[in-house]
């Protein structure tokens, strides 16, 4: 099951429905299943604490991905920096939404498997959030 959450923010995520439904898609596709998949959207403030807290990181991120999968299940905590997220969306030059997607599938990502420490992992990673916004299409969010 997807649940969505908020941690010191005011945001309110609309269309889960249809994010929940694309989100499926990509976990089928790579014929895994959804366990229990927690999505936090919260502050710059929130997720710099998670990421000293937890990773002993001392800067902002827009994402963190915290991997519980058993298995074929896909279980996991995804939070998400709605503060960098806008930040982002400006400096890449596209919208908060499709920012916002590809966090999200981002996050996904990496319960999948993926990761993004070496150059070649990163290509990896930035070629399947790519397949999956295209996936994603008009119909789905």
């Amino acid at each position: 099951m997807i649940k969505y959450f908020k941690e010191d923010t005011t945001f309110n995520f609309k269309g889960k429905r249809k994010c929940n439904a694309w989100i499926k898609t990509i976990i089928h596709t790579n014929r895994l299943s959804v366990g229990d998949i927690n999505i936090i959207f919260c502050s710059d403030n929130y997720i710099l604490e998670i990421n000293n807290k937890y990773l002993k990181h001392n800067y902002y991120t827009d994402v963190i991905t915290f991997d519980y999968c058993e298995g074929k299940y896909l279980n996991g905590d995804i939070i998400i920096s709605i503060d960098t997220v806008k930040e982002n969306a400006v400096l890449y030059k596209t919208t908060f939404e499709n920012e916002l997607h590809r966090v999200i599938i981002h996050g996904v990502l990496h319960l999948i498997g993926y990761k993004d420490k070496n150059a070649k992992d990163k290509k990896l990673m930035k070629e399947a959030e790519e397949s999956a916004l295209i996936m994603r299409g008009d119909n789905i969010i």
